[in-house]
């Protein structure tokens, strides 16, 4: 399967708009993004838990990165909620579920094969102080790609140059960009060599971004 699988285009999707699809996991949920793959996939979706709901273990042999956008996720290593940036590199392994459901915005298979660091972080204790109405927390950076959290005072505007490529998921609140009005669970990809210029709606808006990785964009080495 392929879906968003040119990475020199722009691309644009608001999430809450488009349905949910069912997992091979009763009572998980999926929205996809972006794919390259089948079930083993390069990939980046929006899943959605039920309440008692859980994958059975498995270990992540492209590595795992995802956000918890509502509820509590868990799994052996812990209660994960709502704000959690958490990187499980190759080779980790887990039995993800939620006793009362949640949401989690994950990426799989786009980790250095030898990449081992793994952490948890709640974003929002990251940020550092507001310059111009941006406060900005780095979250994680190596070679091959850094990651972003930013929170924007209303009118606040924030650029990025999209070097290696950049991806950006509207948190909470609201950003213009490109003409584009991306709010929660709005997903944009800029191809390598373009910038972004990200103006914050009327309530502001917290985003995550990632730049660089599209460099090394490909099907699972499986």
């Amino acid at each position: 399967m392929e879906l968003n699988a040119d990475f020199d285009s722009r691309v644009v999707v608001h999430a809450d708009r488009t349905d949910w699809i069912a997992s091979p996991m009763p009572g998980v949920d999926r929205r996809m993004l972006d794919r390259i793959g089948g079930e083993v996939a390069r990939a980046t979706t929006i899943v959605r838990y039920a309440p008692g709901s859980a994958f059975s273990e498995h270990t992540h042999t492209g590595g795992e990165e995802f956000i918890v956008l509502s509820g509590v996720f868990q799994d052996e290593h812990g209660d994960f909620p709502q704000g959690t940036y958490v990187r499980n590199p190759p080779t980790s392994a887990h039995t993800p579920g939620s006793q009362d459901g949640c949401v989690i915005f994950v990426k799989l298979w786009q980790f250095d094969k030898d990449d081992r660091t793994q952490f948890r972080k709640d974003m929002a204790q990251e940020l550092g102080g507001a310059v111009d109405g941006v406060a900005s927390a780095l979250l994680h950076q190596d070679a091959r790609e850094v990651v972003t959290y930013h929170a924007l005072e209303p009118g606040a505007v924030l650029t990025k140059d999209a070097d290696g490529g950049l991806e950006l998921l509207v948190l909470d609140g609201d950003v213009t960009e490109g003409g584009d009005e991306l709010v929660a669970n709005s997903w944009l990809r800029v191809p390598a060599g373009g910038a972004i210029t990200a103006t914050a709606g009327s309530q502001g808006a917290k985003i995550w971004i990632k730049t660089g990785h599209l460099a090394y964009a490909k099907a699972p080495d499986v």
